[in-house]
């Protein structure tokens, strides 16, 4: 590979590292074309599977300020994650369980590096749709416990008041 068309690589690998959520490092030997191919499907629109040199891209890594250089050994790919990266753990994650010749290396999350069973972990988590339907849930419920509670109080401030002038009418009553 000529000089020119190495940096033109390290500087398209720095800018995917820069531009997206999460990286996730593997090895792909024993995959076949159409595995690949079937790999990439399944990593969903927000991900991109590409196949990489470890030295341009210990290289980009490191421009990016990103530490990968343990995980970048042996034949590697990278996906490049810009949207959901519980998506895309998932879908590593349930090709490598299919195929075993895919190895999930490590990666990175939002500039934090992640070993590989932190990124099973993470794909073993709800998306981030179903999270925030539960969260919004959660707060309806709270918002319809903290409206009865405020109903109950001027309710409850009649129903006090009412005994009381009772009380003294009965006594008043008594003297």
């Amino acid at each position: 590979m000529a000089t020119s068309d190495k940096v033109a690589a390290v500087e398209e690998i720095t800018e995917k590292l820069r531009n997206s959520n999460a990286a996730v490092v593997t090895s792909y030997t024993g995959l076949t074309v159409a595995q690949l191919k079937q790999l990439r499907r399944s990593l969903g629109e927000n991900a991109q599977y590409r196949v990489v040199k470890n030295t341009l891209t210990k290289i980009a890594a490191n421009e990016a300020g990103i530490q990968l250089d343990e995980h970048l050994q042996g034949s590697t790919a990278v996906a490049f994650v810009t949207g959901d990266p519980v998506e895309a753990a998932k879908g590593l994650r349930d090709f490598a369980k299919d195929n075993p010749s895919l190895v999930i290396k490590g990666g990175v999350l939002d500039g934090k590096a992640l070993s590989a069973d932190e990124i099973k972990k993470l794909a073993d988590l709800e998306s981030r749709e179903v999270l925030l339907s539960k969260l919004a849930g959660a707060m309806k419920g709270k918002q319809s416990q903290a409206a009865s509670v405020f109903q109950a109080l001027p309710s409850k401030f009649v129903r006090t008041a009412e005994a009381l002038r009772a009380k003294q009418a009965e006594q008043g009553g008594a003297e």
